[in-house]
């Protein structure tokens, strides 16, 4: 297990939600002081497919979910404390059993 990002300083916080999956994912972006974007959110119960553009980096901060990378044959499990890195031009699906995931994602 990993450290959890506990806070971020010296951000500006976009205060319009990102919203996807008829609420079921929603997160703020978040612009570090050296122009860094990231964006902070939760994650609702349910299965949801994302696509990428650029490399990610999915931090858990609360929470438990499922993931399965593309091109990848099974689900890994991830706990607060932990992340995954997700290629860019890619897609990845993640699920939620119970409660809610808290997350930080950093466009790498």
């Amino acid at each position: 297990m990993g450290t959890i990002v506990e806070k971020l300083e010296n951000v500006t916080v976009m205060t319009k939600a990102n919203v996807y999956f008829e609420r079921g994912v929603i997160s703020h972006t978040v612009i570090t002081n050296t122009g860094e974007r990231k964006t902070l959110g939760l994650i609702r119960p349910g299965a949801y497919n994302f696509s990428t553009d650029a490399p990610e980096k999915m931090e858990i901060v609360a929470g438990q979910c499922r993931v399965c990378l593309a091109q990848q044959p099974s689900w890994t499990v991830y706990h607060a404390g932990d992340a995954f890195h997700i290629p860019g031009n890619s897609a990845f699906d993640i699920m939620v059993e119970d409660g809610l995931v808290e997350y930080v994602c950093s466009y790498e």
